[in-house]
């Protein structure tokens, strides 16, 4: 199937504004198309399609026009969408400042259009003073200046959705930054001021002198900084699970509910179709304050996983709601407990929530299994997607992490100098992306991973910016290592990230033009045409779409299950090559196959293979 379109003309020669009628509809993404371009859309034969426009936008009176879609009928897009996380500070600098910025993404969306994915998850573009990388939220209703304005997040949310592409904006709710009014405004007012009931405002133990609890904050270190009094006498304590510039926000005030659920509709209104839920578990405190114990009942921990934090979300489900199926809610949920966690997502909270116990797995066949049997039988009894993440902006590379001895992850652990395999990390870590890519679920991808990048673990001490790496009295690397700006090109000062030659904000390490995209682009094997190959086989292959799940005999070390009736994935975790089904057809590899005449044959030892029976 193919077509051709050419829409009217206004008297000015640009496109007028009457809404464009629907020509055709993608079956996947439930999407009618309403032209605003001379748009060509190639099936290739397939019904439904690969992927609408692949960046086929032409250019028609010598100006780049854009083709819109508007959401159709079909709900739930998400249930088996591949969402990329954009960090935009390391994303593409398109001023030349530095800085990534919302324009450099706009010039890029043809890159993500090919790539195959669904959505956009941006992680926080509004005002901030960057404390840390912007989860200290100054205010809601504006980009932060380095980034771009309101109207550059509007036209990037209409030219991303033009593409096929929705997005997805980050929330705060634990918190706001420092500089935010409301902190202002408390911080001005006396102890007992309606001002500071927004916050968690407390007098100290002993006169004052000790902080109201000994809790620790998820940065390390105290969670109560003491503020000063208009005649500099010390005074109340304000409570921060993170740092001193991230007060945390009090839940049980209306002003606090009221006002994000209006942020919610703020950018519902300007087309987002999801928001992020950072730190969702950490909303509610005890107003009693006791300490932390070794133990605690469920949902009566202090801080953490409080039962009450549930009619929170309930709330924004309805906001979500009232603007039509597609709406979406996705939870940064850091809960051991899977039962607790499954919670989350009852049909009238949260549609996802992040999947941290399969990505801080080992390497090892046994471990992940156990993982996935648990993720998909807990969310099968509620109804909702899983979800599968290798990284994201806060957590070590899989091509590092995967190259070490421990090949787990958890934040206590990261050390400078640990040894690390690289060539060794890359097989894995391919492997890694076919097998995510064969689970039902969703799929996530950060940023990079795709070419896949390293951890960036030599940054000057003067260069980093991690709170994280801070606060720990400078023996945690932090997280800057994982959010080097990206390179995009082999030539250049700045490997394509601008292309003034400005220094990045982050810089990028000797040797990082060796993995850029456009080298990539043109190696059949590289990192991008393997995830590449797996997004569009997700979406044309029906058994990836929309197959059962079912596992399958594997050999001592290896993981294989089935997906629908015909297809089958392959993992081997060892380092010897392993037997291969006979009678089968090779769809993808993270390796090359020793393939036999009887269609089977063998995998090497990290490896990964889609079979078709």
């Amino acid at each position: 199937m193919s077509f051709s379109v050419t829409p009217k003309r206004a008297p000015s020669g640009r496109a007028s504004g009457f809404r464009w009628p629907a020509v055709d509809k993608c079956d996947i993404h439930g999407l009618s198309f309403r032209q605003g371009i001379a748009l060509n859309l190639a099936c290739a034969g397939h019904s439904p399609c690969p992927h609408p426009l692949l960046g086929r936008a032409r250019r028609t009176n010598g100006a780049t026009l854009h083709a819109r879609q508007q959401p159709g009928p079909a709900p739930e897009w998400w249930r088996n969408a591949v969402i990329y996380q954009v960090y935009p500070r390391s994303f593409a600098d398109a001023d030349g400042d530095g800085t990534g910025d919302l324009a450099g993404v706009r010039e890029r969306l043809p890159y993500l259009a090919a790539l195959g994915v669904d959505a956009l998850w941006f992680t926080p573009w509004y005002r901030s003073p960057q404390a840390d990388g912007g989860y200290d939220v100054a205010d809601y209703r504006e980009i932060d200046p380095a980034l771009g304005t309101l109207a550059d997040a509007e036209a990037l949310i209409a030219d991303a959705l033009a593409l096929g592409i929705r997005t997805i904006v980050d929330v705060v709710p634990n918190h706001v930054s420092s500089a935010h009014a409301w902190f202002q405004e408390a911080l001005a007012a006396p102890p007992g001021h309606p001002a500071r009931g927004r916050f968690w405002f407390h007098d100290g133990k002993d006169g004052g002198r000790r902080m109201p609890t000994a809790w620790t904050s998820s940065f390390g270190g105290d969670t109560w900084t003491r503020t000063a009094g208009p005649d500099g006498e010390p005074g109340q304590w304000y409570l921060h699970l993170f740092t001193p510039e991230q007060p945390d926000l009090n839940w049980n005030h209306p002003d606090v509910v009221a006002e994000h659920e209006a942020v919610l509709r703020f950018w519902y209104d300007r087309g987002v179709a999801g928001i992020r839920i950072d730190s969702a578990a950490l909303i509610a405190k005890d107003p009693d304050l006791p300490e932390v114990g070794e133990h605690h009942e469920p949902g009566t921990h202090p801080h953490l996983d409080r039962d009450e934090l549930h009619d929170v979300y309930r709330g924004w489900r309805k906001v979500a709601d009232s603007y039509g199926g597609d709406r979406l809610l996705v939870g940064e949920v850091w809960l051991e407990d899977i039962d607790r966690f499954v919670r989350y997502l009852r049909d009238d909270e949260m549609h996802m929530a992040f999947n941290f116990d399969f990505m801080t797995r080992p390497w090892d066949a046994a471990a992940l299994a156990e993982s996935i049997r648990a993720t998909l039988d807990a969310h099968a009894r509620v109804g909702a997607p899983p979800t599968w993440v290798l990284s994201n902006h806060d957590v070590t590379r899989p091509v590092t992490r995967y190259g070490r001895e421990d090949t787990s992850f958890s934040f206590a652990a990261k050390r400078f100098g640990t040894p690390t395999d690289l060539a060794l990390g890359a097989r894995r870590a391919r492997a890694a992306a076919l097998l995510t890519a064969a689970l039902p679920g969703v799929l996530y991808v950060y940023q990079g991973d795709e070419l896949g990048l390293p951890e960036v673990e030599d940054l000057p001490e003067g260069a980093r910016r991690d709170p994280m790496h801070f606060r720990s009295g400078g023996t945690d690397p932090g997280r800057d290592g994982c959010r080097v700006p990206l390179p995009w090109t082999a030539a250049g000062d700045t490997c394509g990230f601008n292309t003034t030659g400005a220094p990045p904000w982050l810089p990028q390490p000797a040797g990082w033009g060796s993995r850029a995209a456009d080298l990539q682009e043109a190696d059949p094997d590289s990192f991008l045409n393997l995830y590449r190959t797996a997004i569009r086989l997700r979406r044309t292959e029906p058994a990836l779409r929309t197959g059962d799940f079912a596992w399958t005999e594997a050999a001592p070390g290896t993981l294989a299950f089935r997906r629908g009736a015909d297809l089958t994935c392959v993992v081997n975790f060892g380092d010897a090559p392993a037997d291969l089904p006979a009678h089968t057809e090779a769809l993808l590899a993270s390796a090359p196959l020793d393939r036999d005449a009887n269609g089977g044959g063998r995998l090497p030892g990290d490896a990964a293979a889609w079979l078709r029976n």
